[in-house]
């Protein structure tokens, strides 16, 4: 059963429960001020207090970490299975691939900021050489 967690002023929530009625995938509400021990423990986890957050197979989905819209959610549920990994070969593995994206946006900046400092370094010198 898929339980998600929200506020009632959040309408991203309510976007995102509307579409999972659509696609008659049947969830359990529960407000996060009713639930406020769990909804702490959850973003104590996941070190992210956002709402919706849906729990499914024991595995949280978190909106711009897990899904980027309510039709991205819903594939990813329909489509969700179980590992067969264990829970240490996973987090070896996610580890792994944020060391590797993290790496990937060092690397982006560190080419942006370079392209940055030529292009100030040339007008720089474009502008010494018109005095």
């Amino acid at each position: 059963m898929i339980t998600i967690y929200t506020n009632e002023t959040c309408p991203y929530c309510k976007q995102v429960k509307e579409e999972l009625n659509k696609a008659e995938i049947e969830f359990i509400e529960r407000l996060t001020k009713d639930w406020p021990t769990k909804w702490a423990d959850i973003t104590n986890l996941t070190g992210i207090p956002t709402v919706p957050t849906i729990e499914y197979n024991n595995e949280y989905f978190i909106p711009g970490r897990d899904f980027n819209n309510p039709k991205n959610l819903i594939d990813t549920l329909e489509n969700h299975k179980k590992s067969s990994y264990s829970q240490s070969k996973i987090i070896l593995e996610r580890l792994k691939t944020l060391n590797f994206n993290i790496s990937m946006a060092f690397s982006r900046t560190d080419q942006l900021l370079r392209k940055l400092e030529t292009k100030l370094n040339t007008e720089e010198n474009e502008h010494k050489s018109t005095d």
